[in-house]
């Protein structure tokens, strides 16, 4: 499995930024995927995830501000970002993986795509 993300950049604080992720190989059709950030010095953490069913989970400081979707028969994931903050900046990973009711785990990620808010 491959992942491929992209659409970082740099945004002022208050604007928008769509991230988009592209997923080939040998997908588990079952596969929940998601988006997860960084930011310097700080621990990898969950922005948000979509089931293969397209049910969304937000990280709770995020819900309302970040939209994630993801298009099932193309294997790709968006996500949609407003009302950006300085703290938001990070490289933003995707991410796919088991879901949480499988026995065989599976985590894939890709390289990364930086964004960085300016205040």
């Amino acid at each position: 499995v491959q992942l491929q993300a992209s659409g970082g950049g740099l945004v002022p604080a208050g604007g928008s930024l769509t991230l988009s992720c592209a997923a080939s190989g040998s997908i588990p059709s079952s596969a929940t995927m998601g988006w997860y950030r960084q930011a310097p010095g700080q621990q990898r953490e969950l922005v948000a995830d979509v089931t293969s069913g397209g049910t969304p989970n937000y990280a709770g400081s995020l819900r309302g501000r970040f939209t994630i979707g993801r298009d099932a028969a193309k294997n790709t994931m968006f996500l949609q970002m407003t009302a950006l903050k300085p703290e938001d900046t990070a490289i933003y990973y995707c991410n796919l993986k088991n879901p949480r009711w499988a026995i065989r785990q599976y985590s894939y990620w890709g390289q990364g795509t930086e964004v960085t808010v300016s205040s």
